[in-house]
């Protein structure tokens, strides 16, 4: 199950049905039971920037920050993978600084979000290319044009 939730200032402009899809067809992609749930958080740049700053001790606001969990409910044996947040207004910024919509930006960041929940990583040049190659993967499935940054 996918929950997505959202702060009250960004509840018009989201797309709910299309992020549940990047989601999905993410899980989809990587063989991944689709019975697994995650949360979704649309939010602001302070809440990123408190979170970036908590958690990876960087005085910044950020586009998205991924928190697995990989907890299986003892009474369903339902995995929870853990929790993704988005700042809504720095896709804006990136959306405009890439020249595509908003909505594609967040199917973007949605996917790159689910593949670290999933173990995937960037941090390393082989990481980097295989996490990307995915991204593009179920971006075309998707219909959504690849956006990923250089290599």
């Amino acid at each position: 199950m996918i929950n997505i939730e959202f702060t009250h200032a960004f509840m018009d402009e989201v797309d709910v049905a299309q992020l549940e899809r990047a989601a999905l067809a993410t899980l989809n992609h990587q063989g991944t039971s689709p019975e697994a749930s995650l949360t979704i958080v649309i939010t602001d740049n302070t809440r990123l920037h408190e979170l970036n700053l908590q958690y990876l001790k960087v005085d910044a606001p950020t586009d998205v920050l991924s928190f697995p969990a990989g907890y299986t409910d003892p009474d369903t044996n339902a995995v929870y993978l853990g929790d993704i947040l988005i700042s809504y207004p720095q896709a804006q910024i990136q959306a405009a600084a890439a020249g595509h919509p908003v909505k594609a930006e967040l199917q973007l960041l949605v996917v790159h979000a689910v593949l670290h929940l999933l173990g995937y990583d960037h941090l390393e040049a082989a990481d980097k290319t295989a996490m990307w190659a995915a991204q593009g993967q179920i971006l075309a499935q998707l219909g959504s044009p690849s956006i990923n940054p250089p290599l």
